[in-house]
């Protein structure tokens, strides 16, 4: 028999298989291709071993220093670890259930503005009115929800640049404000509104100004005007200091009811309080000593002729111009309004174009969101996208939106209700959090990614993880009863992990909460 026909029949017989290497036809014996078959059968149930010997150890890890732990014991716990290079889950525990996640909820905010506000948030859109006499123009402006009017956190403003230089070539009567987009309210669905007073709490609108936020500090006892120390209350006195007078007024308009001992003294026994639905601030004795706060002012106060939700700031900005914004309505067409002038009546103007001022780069409007878990910063976050997708504000309508496109593909659908997680409607599952951080480090990249979360020992985790600085980046939440912490862990072998916990129902301190979440976490850097 030829060479040719042994082969022929060793190959009907399956002694030998045909391969191709470097470019040629090779036999492969019986004997060979078994080893071969054999060695990749081995390497699969060594990977799967390990990798099964990896779930067991952390679901130990879990165990001994979570479930068990004393702290946690009454408390409902969602655990999701997973690996993204592998695109599998290492660990779940309840992983598919339901939890309120508190500041959690800023992580879909986040993704959602980092996709849809740009490099920049648009501070104002703009346009004037088509006029031969220049001084007949009106100039008109669009509020986009941007929070960084005149915010402490920020030290340049081109709105307010943008508005003081027209100042000089508009007539003071011909400014315009037009609000077509706001659909929503001053507090989010679900919020404890009995908190109304709390600088966590600041009210949502179309044209923020100081975050919403009165910003009041003791005037030292030279500063206060007293006319008559024998009987101070006789006059008003000017023991509040504020950001702008307007504030200044509000805050000393009742000083004549504060006792003489309180306003002559440099560390008064007094606080303030707010009522509910308007800007009236009375001051009350009591026997702590006053020290500077921040409290939420009422953003829709009617003055005059203003009774939308940035009456607050359109007054704060004409009294400082010493200008008057009219309003525009729109009429037919997209380019025709209705301009009504409070000491001019009502005419009609054209404006067809529109322009886009840029305020501040996003990130620098997200990180402190993040690092300090800013819910001012998130809710307008949330409503600034809106408006970009959307052409209005609506937390209800931009969360639909996002939940039937960008965020279709979650494991399980979330019940989502504001921007920050102030709600307790809230509700997602930690493979949810896992899911959208894992979006979010596919789409816009870890580099940009560690800059807006905080890590181990900066913003809400300063306390925290102080030794795996760089190494992790997350984002706390904090309700009473709730704990939650989600993020990114780079292990020491260099493998990068998606992780989510969150604690609901917890009748323990949450310090004690989250050094047990921290010592699991510590640990699975650790070992992988």
């Amino acid at each position: 028999m030829s060479r040719e026909s042994r082969v022929e029949s060793r190959e009907a017989e399956g002694e030998t298989e045909l391969k191709v290497e470097n470019g040629k036809l090779k036999m492969i014996g019986r004997n060979q291709l078994s080893r071969m078959r054999i060695t990749l059968i081995l390497i699969a149930l060594l990977f799967g071993l390990g990798s099964c010997s990896v779930q067991k150890q952390i679901a130990k890890s879990a165990k001994a220093a979570v479930l068990d732990n004393k702290a946690l014991q009454a408390a409902h716990v969602g655990i999701s670890i997973y690996d993204p290079t592998s695109k599998q889950y290492l660990y779940n525990y309840q992983g598919d259930k339901y939890f309120v996640p508190a500041s959690n909820t800023k992580i879909p905010t986040c993704y959602a503005a980092m996709k849809y506000l740009g490099d920049s948030l648009v501070g104002l859109k703009y346009g004037y009115s088509e006029s031969k006499n220049p001084w007949d123009i009106v100039l008109a402006i669009q509020p986009t929800g941007d929070p960084t009017l005149f915010h402490s956190d920020f030290s340049n403003h081109p709105v307010w640049d943008f508005l003081e230089n027209h100042t000089k070539d508009i007539d003071r009567n011909n400014f315009a404000v037009l609000d077509t987009v706001w659909r929503d309210q001053r507090w989010g669905s679900g919020w404890s509104w009995t908190d109304y007073e709390a600088d966590y709490m600041a009210e949502r609108n179309v044209m923020p100004i100081f975050g919403n936020i009165v910003d009041v500090k003791l005037n030292s006892p030279e500063h206060r005007d007293i006319e008559n120390p024998a009987s101070p209350q006789l006059n008003k006195v000017k023991l509040f200091k504020t950001q702008h007078s307007l504030f200044d007024s509000l805050l000393n308009s009742e000083t004549y009811l504060v006792s003489p001992d309180n306003l002559l003294s440099k560390s008064p026994g007094v606080q303030i309080r707010r009522e509910i639905d308007n800007n009236k601030f009375w001051i009350e004795a009591t026997p702590k000593r006053f020290s500077a706060i921040k409290i939420p002012f009422v953003t829709g106060n009617e003055y005059g002729f203003w009774t939308n939700s940035a009456s607050v700031t359109l007054k704060i900005i004409a009294d400082s111009l010493k200008c008057f914004f009219g309003t525009l309505r729109p009429r037919s067409g997209d380019t025709t309004f209705g301009f009504n002038c409070y000491d001019c009546g009502t005419r009609s103007l054209k404006i067809k174009n529109w322009y886009k001022i840029h305020s501040q780069p996003t990130d620098s409007l997200l990180k402190p969101m993040m690092h300090r878990s800013d819910n001012f910063f998130a809710e307008q976050s949330l409503l600034m996208v809106s408006n970009e997708k959307l052409g209005l504000m609506s937390d209800e309508k931009i969360i639909d939106t996002l939940l039937k496109t960008d965020l279709k593909d979650l494991p399980q659908k979330p019940r989502w209700v504001d921007g920050s997680g102030l709600s307790r409607y809230n509700l997602f599952t930690p493979q949810n959090l896992v899911s959208i951080l894992n979006k979010m480090k596919n789409e816009f990249g870890m580099d940009r990614l560690k800059v807006i979360f905080p890590t181990g020992g900066e913003g809400t985790i300063s306390s925290y993880y102080r030794n795996m600085s760089g190494s992790i980046f997350g984002k706390t939440g904090t309700l009473s009863g709730v704990v939650a912490f989600s993020g990114y862990l780079y292990t020491k072998k260099g493998r990068l992990l998606i992780f989510s916990t969150l604690v609901n129902n917890h009748q323990a301190s949450a310090t004690d909460v989250r050094r047990a979440v921290e010592q699991f976490l510590t640990g699975i850097r650790e070992r992988y």
